[in-house]
């Protein structure tokens, strides 16, 4: 048989928003992983891609294993999915996992359903290159700041009435509008709100512009003298105007929500939920999937009118974003991360330092692991030899294998292991 588990070497894209050098969780973890890196301190590391995408599939580090990539190995050997995996989802990985490390915000952006995935994708093939949702979860692995979904409206009638300048730009009848939508009325506030939204995000260039730099010159001059400027969410504003000056994205502070993380805590995206990452790092997950609209902190193709018209526009509160991990019933070191859709489930697994031998059980699914913090020796039927696990290590597990850990670290071991549980 040939080894069924085996260590990865995953990609990592450099792209401008990521966290430069050392300062990077995903820098830490591929230095750490392999040590013949060598990490440029000028660079940014921004994402590490633990799967098969064709701009980033996985090197086997295993040289009994003929095949060069995860892409390859699975094309050829199928059945390691799983058998409903494989059937559902064509037999192909269903996901893409990955550590982002985030040092400047990512644009403001939602992605499609899959009914609406495939209208794009028949549209517009070079922007949207395929027909599939991309539904995404990030867990916290240090504080992570992003937006998602709209604010309460009480919240953004707050910023309305504090804020003349975006009151300018999406206009007094709108406004008014809001102001007058009713809890009792739950259509007329995302029909408001909808109204609102696009009518700032379709604002006149010249006209955004000027307002925006009014904006800074005001609460810059207020934070200078000492005043409070949390009214116009001025700290949040002047840091993204710093990042990405008169970007019309510097606005959507005041409809969408702000979500700070802990560490272990985590946030779902669905289809159409607006979101922006801010700051951070985490673990995230996505169905396999290129499909992004975007509006605003962007250099990109921004489709305002895709966007506007797609967005879930109910209001609820931040705190509603915090997805909820729950211990697992047979293993009390396991907590799922489990959405409400089919694509993926993460699983985190803190192992104390008491434990020194721990049992990474089999399912029927394949399964990516990667290690955070720990050192262990890994054994398996399925693999050709023992493994060293250390911090980055990233190992591929077939379906219906297990792995048992001999736990050499003094402070025990924190795992995240991404499947598909259908």
């Amino acid at each position: 048989f040939p080894p069924a588990v085996f260590p990865l070497s995953c990609v990592v894209q450099n792209y401008s928003w990521g966290k430069v050098g050392l300062e990077s969780e995903v820098a830490k973890l591929v230095a750490s992983g392999d040590p013949l890196v060598q990490i440029q301190p000028d660079q940014p590391y921004a994402e590490l891609w633990m799967g098969t995408h064709p701009r980033g599939d996985a090197l086997i580090r295993d040289n009994r294993i003929p095949q060069k990539t995860l892409g390859q190995w699975i094309t050829d050997n199928p059945a390691c999915l799983g058998a409903k995996v494989k059937d559902a989802f064509q037999g192909q990985l269903p996901f893409l996992f990955k550590v982002l490390s985030v040092n400047t915000a990512l644009s403001v952006q939602a992605h499609p359903n899959k009914e609406l995935a495939a209208k794009l994708h028949a549209q517009f093939p070079e922007h949207y290159p395929d027909a599939n949702h991309k539904p995404e979860m990030a867990i916290a692995l240090t504080r992570f700041e992003g937006m998602c979904g709209f604010r309460p409206v009480e919240e953004i009638v707050s910023f309305l009435q504090n804020v003349p300048e975006l009151r300018a730009l999406i206009g007094e009848v709108a406004a008014e509008q809001l102001e007058r939508s009713g809890s009792d009325d739950p259509r007329g506030v995302s029909a408001a709100l909808r109204v609102c939204f696009t009518r700032l995000m379709k604002s006149e260039k010249k006209f955004f512009v000027d307002q925006l730099n009014m904006l800074v010159k005001r609460i810059s001059q207020e934070a200078a003298e000492g005043k409070d400027t949390s009214g116009s969410n001025g700290d949040l504003l002047l840091r993204l105007h710093s990042q990405y000056p008169g970007d019309i994205g510097c606005f959507t502070i005041y409809f969408l929500n702000l979500v700070r993380l802990e560490p272990g805590e985590a946030m779902f995206l669905g289809a159409n939920e607006p979101h922006a990452y801010l700051y951070g790092d985490c673990v995230e997950i996505m169905a396999c999937s290129d499909n992004t609209v975007r509006a605003g902190l962007t250099p990109k193709f921004i489709d305002v009118l895709t966007l506007c018209e797609m967005l879930n526009y109910t209001p609820a509160p931040s705190s509603s974003k915090i997805f909820p991990a729950a211990q697992s019933q047979l293993d009390p070191h396991v907590y799922l991360y489990d959405p409400p859709v089919p694509d993926f489930t993460i699983m985190r697994i803190e192992i104390p330092a008491s434990i020194k031998l721990y049992l990474i059980s089999a399912m029927d699914s394949a399964s990516i692991l990667l290690v955070i913090q720990g050192t262990a020796v890994g054994t398996s039927t399925a693999a050709a030899s023992e493994m060293s696990l250390h911090r980055g290590s990233v190992l591929f597990i077939s379906a219906n294998e297990s792995m048992s850990l001999h736990l050499s670290s003094p402070d025990g071991m924190l795992l995240f292991r991404a499947c598909c549980l259908l």
